[in-house]
């Protein structure tokens, strides 16, 4: 193949290229993205515009206090930033979140030669009870469960802020994409 015949089929293609642009943007300007939130939420906001979320009180046998004010912090935190929600002390919102801590949770993991374990892990599990009450058919009563494991040379003192942290920061966004972000 020559260089003459390769440069006219580009030249060939390049003026083939705004027509294909042009399709490209008639297509893209009939199309409509309307459940789609650039937000995180699946929220029509004409229909919802208030939550209510109580109280997560611990029925855990094992009880860390700190644990329901993180994970309900974090909860109203995503929210927050990811409606446009307006949260109320309320039973006549739009949406009603409530629920307990039902599980905190310490397991060994990886059992070495010595039969000690070498990892300790710490799960946490939440149950959800979601109220749409403006659509029937949406409400979600389900529990949710996250953990981290930890070098069982660590004590858990030392290390149960950071993983409650990253343990509830996993829950809620569990619990918003089932419930609000509707995935």
């Amino acid at each position: 193949m020559d260089s003459t015949t390769s440069m006219n089929k580009i030249r060939k293609a390049l003026r083939l290229i705004p027509a294909f642009a042009a399709l490209i943007l008639l297509a893209i300007s009939g199309c409509t993205f309307k459940g789609y939130k650039f937000n995180g939420s699946a929220l029509d906001y004409n229909i919802y515009k208030t939550i209510s979320v109580s109280e997560f009180p611990i029925r855990a046998a094992l009880v860390y206090p700190p644990l329901q004010q993180t994970f309900e912090n974090k909860l109203l935190d995503m929210i927050a930033r990811q409606t446009r929600l307006r949260v109320i002390d309320s039973t006549n919102s739009d949406l009603r979140m409530e629920g307990e801590i039902t599980g905190y949770t310490l397991s060994p993991q990886a059992v070495k030669e010595d039969a000690y374990a070498s990892q300790t892990r710490l799960t946490i599990t939440v149950r959800v009870k979601y109220t749409n009450n403006k659509e029937l058919g949406q409400d979600i009563d389900q529990t949710f469960s996250a953990y981290r494991d930890f070098s069982s040379t660590e004590l858990l003192t030392d290390v149960q802020d950071e993983l409650c942290n990253q343990i509830c920061a996993e829950l809620t966004d569990l619990i918003f994409n089932a419930t609000l972000g509707n995935w």
